[in-house]
């Protein structure tokens, strides 16, 4: 998949001693099952969940943005990322001109940041809705989604690198193909390096970080509900301190959020973290075996976050009888009632952490 496998070129090198070798069809066939199934789930699962929350677009709220642009993210994988590899599989070199090269191959990298920052920024957010609550409540009302822009911003600049990089290249007399090409011979060895910090290891890691102070807060939150409750039965209240008062009221919409979040991280983790692994393999060792099965299957496996997304989503907030019911307009369900609020109605939280500072 030569996303990020850089099919090399370096300009110290003579193009004749890169051949035009013939590739193994049967491995090729595979390629295309795959990528043609990826595509089609991806493509369907993300537009069907546009649809649903495009229909509740008067409800939305943050963690449905959220959602919303994830799926765009997913779009962009599979339209911009897994249907150009499957036209350049099947028709085994890349065919276009030098632009439409450089612009597959930016644009692949940008459904990468994108899908990626999308859930860091997500990630955040619940972080800041558990652990500080007022601080989400005084934000106000913006028509713009800072971290949402943020994440798009930071996805299209750090992907310009790949329009310098690619190029379409003579391999042979008379045959071309879209490769990098690299000055030095430790240029592939610094990109796919750096590409992998700032696309998993860094989000990754950032991610982690949040859940585990989510996962102290709502511990907080547990032991804080026990004392009370023994306060009650022993038939005083115990006063809340102003510290542990912001998690005082944690929602069962809002912890079901936060799992959901959890779920989305580990199914990242789970499709790209073998994907990297191969491609820091492929660069820094000259004996990476690179045209073997297992290899290529890892490396277009991970297009499988796209599809994993949606279905995380639809999973943990919509009952499938009514979504279908829905799409297809058989009838007019209100979907209220299965897609829950999702901790993002910080009023409620506000009113919850009023009747704490009574108590006081």
């Amino acid at each position: 998949m030569p996303l990020l496998t850089l099919n090399l070129s370096n300009a110290t090198l003579e193009m004749e001693d890169t051949g035009d070798e013939p590739r193994n069809e049967y491995l090729a066939q595979i390629e295309i099952a795959l990528l043609s199934v990826i595509f089609l789930c991806a493509s369907t699962l993300n537009f069907g969940l546009l649809l649903v929350l495009w229909k509740k677009k008067q409800q939305m709220s943050r963690m449905r943005v959220f959602v919303t642009h994830l799926c765009l993210a997913d779009l962009v994988v599979a339209f911009f990322q897994v249907c150009p590899q499957l036209i350049w599989d099947i028709t085994d070199r890349f065919i276009g001109p030098d632009l439409v090269c450089r612009l597959v191959k930016y644009l692949q990298i940008v459904g990468m940041f994108a899908s990626t920052y999308m859930i860091v920024v997500m990630t955040v957010d619940r972080y800041q809705a558990i652990c500080n609550p007022m601080v989400t409540f005084q934000r106000r009302r913006a028509r713009w989604n800072l971290p949402v822009c943020v994440a798009w911003l930071a996805s299209f600049v750090f992907s310009v690198p790949q329009l310098f990089i690619f190029s379409r290249v003579q391999i042979a007399p008379g045959v071309y193909d879209c490769w990098a090409q690299f000055i030095q011979p430790w240029g592939p060895k610094a990109y796919v390096t750096w590409t992998t910090l700032v696309i998993f290891l860094v989000p990754i890691a950032t991610v982690m970080v949040c859940q585990v102070r989510i996962c102290r807060a709502l511990q907080i939150n547990l032991n804080l509900k026990t004392q009370q409750q023994q306060g009650r039965d022993e038939g005083h209240l115990h006063p809340l301190s102003s510290r542990t008062s912001n998690v005082a009221s944690v929602s069962k919409s809002r912890i079901k959020t936060v799992k959901m979040t959890v779920v989305i991280v580990l199914a990242y983790t789970v499709c790209w973290a073998p994907f990297f692994t191969v491609q820091l393999w492929s660069v820094w060792d000259a004996d990476a075996p690179t045209e073997t099965a297992t290899f290529t299957i890892l490396m277009l496996l991970a297009s499988l976050n796209s599809v994993a997304n949606p279905c995380i989503y639809l999973l943990f907030t919509v009952k499938f009888p009514k979504l279908l019911g829905t799409l297809l307009c058989m009838k007019h369900t209100d979907l209220k009632e299965s897609l829950p609020e999702e901790a993002t109605m910080v009023s409620s939280l506000y009113l919850s952490f009023k009747s704490h500072s009574d108590i006081r």
